[in-house]
């Protein structure tokens, strides 16, 4: 059975946690390229891609980044489907034409996100679920043809165009890295002790719903490429069978 390829633009500055939540949660082949030190794949062989989440913005002015956005540009212009989380979802954006703009305030911990959209990413998701957020900024304009798919009283959270998907919230986060990171803020004694008390594991399996957008997106991957694993699979049998003897 042939897994999906799949390159993943880590952009978290080599966060231990991201690579192990990315690949616990994609069940496919993995290419991992750590774009915060200018390592962009260096073709278009993959069938989909993920954009990680990262503690920078997406337009500051470094090579970096515009080395992943000339990358995802011409992805995109080859029909590779994509999923963005956080920065990624903002990234996706920005690429398409979107704007990403300061909020001016930082949404953080667990949130109830309401899906808007009728959309494959968000089936067997509740209408209101609840999630993991991290983030002082957000798509503000989607980009021209865009589909609103999620949204709160913070911002966009989801959004569609043709074969690009990007979620606003942290699906792929489990207790640990929601703990690191929310400890290493710049955050006020009160509010930081507040934020980590919800950091329970009721609240955790509360938000496993939205793991779904993962197995979702691979599946949509596997419709729009054609790489049916279950029929190739059978194929693979029927040619084994046909060849072998009694």
């Amino acid at each position: 059975m042939r897994h999906l390829r799949i390159a993943v633009l880590n952009a978290a500055h080599q966060d231990k946690n991201t690579t192990r939540n990315f690949r616990r949660e994609l069940d496919a082949s993995l290419s991992e390229f750590d774009v915060t030190d200018g390592t962009v794949p260096d073709g278009f062989d993959y069938d989909g891609a993920v954009v990680t989440g990262s503690r920078s913005s997406v337009y500051w002015d470094e090579e970096w980044i515009q080395s992943v956005k000339a990358w995802v540009d011409e992805a995109i212009d080859r029909d590779i489907p994509f999923l963005g989380i956080c920065w990624g979802h903002q990234l996706l954006a920005d690429v398409l034409g979107g704007t990403v703009d300061d909020m001016g305030v930082y949404e953080v911990g667990y949130s109830e996100i309401e899906h808007t959209g009728d959309s494959q990413l968000f089936e067997g998701i509740d209408e209101t679920f609840t999630a993991f957020t991290s983030h002082s900024d957000a798509v503000t304009e989607l980009p021209p043809g865009a589909e609103s798919l999620a949204e709160n009283e913070y911002s966009n959270h989801g959004f569609r165009k043709d074969r690009v998907f990007g979620v606003q919230f942290h699906p792929e986060y489990d207790t640990k890295t929601a703990r690191e990171l929310v400890s290493r803020k710049d955050l006020s004694d009160d509010r930081l002790e507040s934020i980590l008390a919800e950091i329970t594991d009721e609240n955790y399996q509360r938000s496993c719903e939205a793991k779904l957008v993962f197995e979702n997106f691979l599946e949509f991957v596997r419709e729009v490429t054609g790489r049916d694993e279950t029929a190739e699979a059978a194929s693979h049998d029927a040619t084994a069978e046909a060849s072998g003897s009694d």
